[in-house]
């Protein structure tokens, strides 16, 4: 299914904002064709129950059909388009009707197209000169290194109610001379024994920097930092349970220049300032805004969150949440893991 161009979100936004939703059909529709007016849809070519179809659209749409001659689509071809065209239409007053417009992922496709449209579009890649970014990277320069990490390989024995902190040790000290008679066994013993995250790719935790990783103990990390390359750890005992590691690789701090990290650094100062124009158009909403909040009911509320923490190479984009990888780019682009 085609996916709604702007106007329909925006008629979506307006409709939304319409009496809580309890405005009838043929308000719906008035407030529908005054929203898509406003917004220069071009010569009125049809309506549907009240919601014009814009000359504007019309030529997006038509521009995606291939002529069966020639290179201008014939007046069939032409009906073929607008009568799609009212088709979406009446799917889209099906839906508002069915009150879709109220769905939280509706909500937030429409918040996000709002923002594209109203805050986002005016920043420009060329409103950010070389000096500028230049006197960024100078004052920054620590957020663009590339840190000097660990390629960690592990196995976790945990200790709980099913298997004591004895049982489990004596466990991982079996396992780890069936490793230290065969290295090579390791890919294949965390496959089978392991009961950490990474089982699944035979204990491969990945590269990792001296600031952790999320969901990984730190003194996991600070014992592997200690270690040589291709060595195997004897078993130590963390608040999960007892581990064993293997150091595969590791990786020195790579510091860039600024001609090196010049893309990154455009990300990373075009982000804030979107940031910025973010926070200060929603204040401007929030003056107009009759906001009631219940205290006692938001207070009495119980909620686990299903997310883990964030960690180190995690940033926040106000339009979309949370985006990992934004310190991966910052700190070295492709090199970066």
């Amino acid at each position: 299914m085609r996916t709604f161009n702007l106007g329909i979100l925006s008629l979506l936004a307006a409709l939304a904002a319409c009496d809580g939703g309890s405005a009838s059909t043929s308000a719906s529709a008035t407030s529908g064709a005054a929203a898509a007016e406003s917004q220069d849809i071009g010569e009125v070519l049809a309506t549907v129950n009240g919601i014009p179809i814009g000359s504007k659209e019309f030529e997006q749409a038509a521009a995606r059909k291939q002529p069966a001659e020639g290179d201008t689509l014939s007046l069939e071809e032409k009906q073929e388009v607008l009568d799609q065209l009212v088709n979406e239409k009446l799917l889209y007053k099906a839906a508002l009707e069915k009150g879709l417009d109220k769905d939280p992922k509706v909500q937030k496709v429409m918040v996000n197209t709002l923002l594209r449209q109203e805050v986002y579009s005016s920043v420009r890649n060329s409103d950010f000169t070389d000096q500028e970014l230049q006197e960024y990277f100078e004052a920054h320069k620590d957020e663009f290194v590339v840190p000097e990490k660990v390629q960690i390989k592990r196995i976790l024995i945990k200790v709980g109610e099913d298997r004591s902190e004895a049982d489990a040790k004596a466990e991982a000290e079996r396992i780890y001379k069936e490793l230290k008679a065969d290295p090579d066994k390791f890919k294949e013993l965390a496959a089978k024994f392991s009961e950490d995250p990474y089982r699944r790719r035979g204990g491969d935790v990945g590269f990792v920097p001296r600031t952790g990783k999320p969901g990984l103990d730190p003194e996991v990390v600070d014992k592997a930092f200690s270690m040589e390359v291709g060595t195997l750890s004897e078993p130590f005992k963390t608040s999960e349970g007892y581990n064993i590691l293997f150091v595969a690789n590791k990786r020195e701090r790579v510091e860039r220049t600024f001609q090196q990290m010049k893309g990154s650094v455009l990300r990373k100062v075009k982000n804030e300032k979107l940031k910025e124009m973010y926070e200060q158009y929603v204040a401007k909403l929030r003056q107009g805004a009759n906001i009631e909040i219940n205290q006692d009911k938001l207070a009495a509320l119980e909620v686990k969150s299903a997310r883990r923490a964030l960690g180190p190479g995690f940033a926040i984009n106000p339009a979309v949440g949370a985006k990992p990888g934004a310190a991966k780019a910052e700190a070295g682009g492709k090199g970066a893991e």
